[in-house]
């Protein structure tokens, strides 16, 4: 059990990252691009909440937002931020894969979907999809 319970922390700890790296993404974008990074706003902060209950009920403390986050890069205009929007799914894509991995039933399921939306979210903002979204292996 502790091994999901730190998957879905893990994955939890993504979803604050995302929230507010969506933020700085749609500071940088315009129009139907800007509505796109508000949707992915929405979408992370919906499933923030949600992995905060699951980690609630799975009897832990959920982990809270850092004070603050470095950016992997300096996000400067439109084609900087739709770069990090790209990272920001990649990373919550990848966290997801990890519960995948370590849970099984109901949580497993909403895991697989959390990954595939955040796979389909990176596809729309690189423009081309990868062979195994969440699924890369990390150091």
């Amino acid at each position: 059990m502790n091994a999901v319970i730190d998957a879905v922390q893990a994955a939890l700890a993504a979803e604050h990252a995302a929230v507010y790296g969506y933020g700085v993404v749609g500071g940088h974008l315009t129009g139907s691009r800007q509505d796109e990074a508000k949707q992915g706003y929405d979408a992370h902060r919906a499933r923030r909440d949600a992995l905060a209950r699951t980690v609630a009920d799975l009897g832990a403390a959920p982990v809270g937002a850092a004070p603050g986050y470095r950016l992997p890069f300096a996000v400067t205009d439109a084609a900087s931020a739709a770069r990090l929007a790209v990272y920001v799914e990649e990373r919550v894509a990848g966290a997801y894969g990890d519960v995948v991995r370590s849970a099984l039933g109901g949580l497993r399921g909403d895991a697989a979907s959390a990954m595939r939306d955040a796979a389909v979210r990176a596809v729309r903002w690189r423009g081309g999809s990868v062979a195994f979204p969440g699924l890369a292996e990390r150091g």
